[in-house]
């Protein structure tokens, strides 16, 4: 039987138009280019996100399952899926099953693993981010807080880890916190020294920077981490850039789908 090689970016989506073409747009354009020889597809998760995108604007994006029926209409035998998640939580169990689902449509599926999925990843990340902020921390009158979705399952452990990596690879002002997890604001607030510290910056340490980072980091609202972290005094700035606008971490997920390319 002839082979013929297939690759299916994943991620969760958004609604946020102008987060999406900086962050999921150029991790899909960045598949594109690498692997010109190779037909790339594209597929979101959730289907409110692309229900509300239908709605509005009419564009119809695929569902995982809608991307692999056509995968398999156009011959392809052998599926290479590349995930934009962060972390192997409930998101990327679930897109696997999804997908273990259609298994008998396909000579092999195979799966790149999510960006921080080791401790070379996390390794990277942290001098990716260091890299990134290196000016602002060098005042040393700075902190950076880095805001993560969070989760109930057990890979959620991930952000304490990068968390005490940072620390490790001599960047004590740089901390991780989660929106729907442990820890929040409410445990790294305590670790700050105000007579040192004045400013604290706060970024996504999601791969787009849409309702998350523009409501629960950014927002106006009492709870926001903007507002938690002003009240407890100290000058917030908030830079909504998504992991996805990274050029480093966009080769960061061409590494691991690279890994699983025969």
């Amino acid at each position: 039987m002839k082979i013929k090689k297939g690759i299916l970016v994943v991620s969760f989506g958004t609604s946020h138009e102008d987060t999406r073409e900086k962050t999921i747009g150029a991790i899909e354009a960045a598949v594109c280019v690498a692997h010109p020889q190779i037909p790339v597809y594209f597929a979101w998760t959730s289907g409110v996100i692309r229900a509300k995108i239908l709605k509005k604007t009419g564009e119809k994006i695929c569902g995982t399952k809608e991307a692999l029926a056509q995968m398999k209409a156009d011959g392809i035998t052998h599926v290479y899926i590349q995930a934009t998640h962060i972390i192997n939580g409930i998101e990327y169990e679930l897109l696997k099953e999804d997908t273990c689902r259609c298994k008998d449509f396909f000579s092999a599926i195979s799966f790149g693993k999510p960006l921080l999925s080791s401790t070379e990843d996390m390794k990277e990340l942290t001098r990716i981010i260091a890299g990134e902020f290196s000016d602002i921390l060098a005042s040393g009158g700075a902190a950076l807080v880095l805001m993560g979705h969070g989760t109930e399952h057990h890979s959620n452990t991930g952000y304490a880890a990068l968390d005490y990596m940072f620390r490790e690879t001599g960047h004590p002002d740089i901390h991780v916190g989660t929106v729907e997890a442990y820890p929040s604001p409410a445990q790294i607030i305590p670790l700050l020294d105000p007579s040192r510290i004045k400013t604290v910056h706060l970024a996504p340490l999601m791969t787009v920077a849409g309702d998350h980072a523009k409501n629960d980091m950014a927002g106006n609202a009492e709870d926001s981490w903007a507002s938690q972290f002003a009240r407890a005094g100290y000058h917030v700035v908030c830079h909504l850039k998504g992991l996805g606008e990274y050029p480093a971490v966009r080769r960061l997920f061409l590494r691991h789908l690279d890994e699983i390319l025969d």
